[in-house]
């Protein structure tokens, strides 16, 4: 007998180490999963990584009851961090995500040679389409040509057919996070296929609806969530069920944190789909996806946002106008310098 995808797997994971990290010999390789992660992955990945020479460390975790800070209470945060504070490498696999967490910002900060990459909640048949089967030279071209043209807008809107009509301002200042899957460098890296970055926040202002996914609390929406948006704070939510659920989730925090927008990012990998793990979803081709509540000061310097948790939302088929000039049309590239070229990348995504 024989697991799903076993040999496609082995493939994906030699990728990610050894052309994504270019793992060396001897390198200490941390590996973090929860009681909810894949372990096909897990073990594929350590074994690429031993494979490589490597020295992989898996760290196996109780699944905690939330993300980022919220987390923290159910974590061993000092043997944790004492163990990423010592690694060349780290990959997290946990779905119920570190990413902000105390021991994750312990390591950011105080370990300058880490590469980290966040794979949260990954699959063996997400890690196959979004990783194994991505033509990553020709999405490396896309994505840094879109990210040039996004840095050097100052205003920009973006609508979907669901009712989003959204405006902000970009800040020269702050850094554009453009993943392409190379992680060969110390620093904090996301899997390909997205772009993100801080606008002003006292400029976003308009309605941002999201019709993909929320993560957490949700996932999948069954119902589009309607936020209304002033100063870059959310001052309003509508819809049904979901929508009352979502807003009861970010006022229990009782921090008014959790009610800022702290990034905005566009999806372009091709192999992404809309499952309700927020890792692939905010890679769909053709979505923006709005973050809310944390922000790390690296990304909006001085202090970023403090917030107690984060969460993400979808919003589908978006159009993006920079200064005016639409790049994008209902989740249609529509640049002409990047037209041709989304539609090869999409094409090879399908194969």
């Amino acid at each position: 007998m024989f697991d799903i995808y076993e040999f496609e797997l082995v493939k994906a994971a030699e990728i990610l180490v050894r052309e994504m990290f270019k793992v060396k010999r001897g390198e200490t390789f941390v590996i973090t999963a929860d009681t909810e992660s894949d372990i096909r992955v897990v073990n594929a990945t350590a074994q690429a990584v031993f494979a490589a020479e490597g020295k992989p460390m898996v760290i196996l975790l109780p699944s905690p009851l939330g993300v980022g800070k919220a987390a923290d209470p159910m974590l061993p945060i000092d043997a944790l961090s004492g163990a990423l504070k010592d690694a060349d490498a780290w990959i997290e696999f946990n779905n119920q995500w570190l990413l902000y967490s105390t021991p994750y910002e312990r390591a950011i900060n105080e370990n300058k040679r880490l590469r980290y990459m966040c794979l949260v909640g990954m699959n063996a048949e997400m890690m196959i389409r979004v990783i194994g089967r991505v033509e990553y030279k020709l999405l490396e071209k896309f994505l840094l040509k879109i990210t040039e043209i996004t840095k050097n807008a100052k205003k920009m809107r973006i609508t979907t057919p669901a009712g989003t009509d959204v405006k902000f301002e970009n800040d020269p200042d702050r850094p554009i996070y453009c993943d392409m899957g190379n992680a060969s460098k110390p620093g904090v890296y996301m899997l390909s296929g997205q772009i993100s970055w801080a606008p002003k926040f006292e400029t976003i202002k308009g309605v941002i609806v999201f019709d993909g996914s929320v993560v957490p609390p949700m996932g999948l929406l069954n119902e589009p969530i309607k936020l209304y948006i002033k100063k870059g704070k959310i001052v309003d939510i509508k819809g049904g069920k979901e929508a009352v659920e979502f807003s009861k989730w970010l006022q229990s925090f009782r921090n008014p944190n959790m009610l800022r927008l702290a990034h905005v990012c566009y999806g372009f990998n091709p192999g992404a789909k809309l499952t309700g793990n927020i890792l692939e979803d905010e890679r769909v081709w053709g979505c923006t996806e709005w973050g809310i509540g944390y922000l790390s000061p690296i990304d909006a310097p001085p202090n970023g946002i403090p917030a107690p948790s984060h969460t993400d939302g979808i919003c589908l088929n978006s159009s993006v106008w920079l200064d005016d000039i639409q790049i994008m049309d209902e989740g249609k590239v529509i640049h002409p310098e990047l037209r041709k070229l989304s539609e090869k990348i999409e094409r090879c995504g399908k194969i």
